[in-house]
């Protein structure tokens, strides 16, 4: 049982590096936040926490026993995917602005891991497919395992945002203001791009139903 738990935990590992290092909204936001803040990477990987713990508990004790219906997941698409839109236009505009509020930088940080994690429509989906089979395997080692996994799931996102962030406030000296501006025109494109697409997923699936 031992050696069974530990390969499950290896597959946790590899699944869940496979999903953050894939570029996304929360990606995008920690980079726009560590050029101002050296703990925005912590703060974002904190905010992505209270949307992603919950999540997993609800899925272990009621979504893994259900069929999530088309009209639901659409939805989710759509108003994420709005969201995700708004926000792309909104960094776009700020995007020679520079907020030397220290306390507004970590409550934004924050809740901008909270936002970016509750209106991705890809996380969620990513949850109610992938992340639903671990789940349910972990559920064969009980609640002790499904926390130790739900543990070693979240502490993989809190240190590859704390290390990006780092990375991007360390290095940010080296930034001129055309690749400061470069790189906030790259995060307004990624919300933008991930709007359009989970809003056309969506309405897709709406439609082909």
């Amino acid at each position: 049982m031992e050696t069974n738990f530990y390969m499950f935990l290896s597959s946790v590992v590899l699944i869940s590096l496979s999903g953050v290092l894939m570029p996304g909204p929360v990606f995008a936001v920690t980079i726009q936040k560590a050029a101002k803040s050296k703990i925005a990477g912590v703060l974002i990987a904190l905010g992505h926490g209270v949307v992603d713990f919950p999540v997993m508990f609800l899925i272990y004790f009621l979504l893994s026993q259900f069929v999530i219906p088309t009209s639901v997941q659409s939805s989710i698409g759509v108003i994420g995917g709005t969201f995700m839109v708004f926000m792309g236009i909104r960094a776009f505009k700020n995007r020679n602005h520079k907020d030397k509020n220290t306390t507004s930088l970590k409550r934004d940080s924050l809740f901008a891991g909270i936002w970016t994690s509750a209106a991705n429509a890809g996380f969620i989906l990513w949850w109610l497919t992938i992340g639903t089979v671990l789940i349910a395997n972990a559920q064969l080692f009980g609640f002790t395992g499904f926390c130790i996994f739900a543990g070693v799931h979240w502490f993989i996102d809190f240190i590859w945002y704390t290390a990006v962030g780092l990375l991007v406030f360390k290095s940010q000296k080296f930034w001129t203001k055309r690749v400061h501006y470069g790189i906030t025109i790259f995060c307004a494109g990624v919300f933008l791009l991930f709007g359009v697409y989970f809003i056309s997923s969506a309405l897709m699936a709406i439609f082909t139903v």
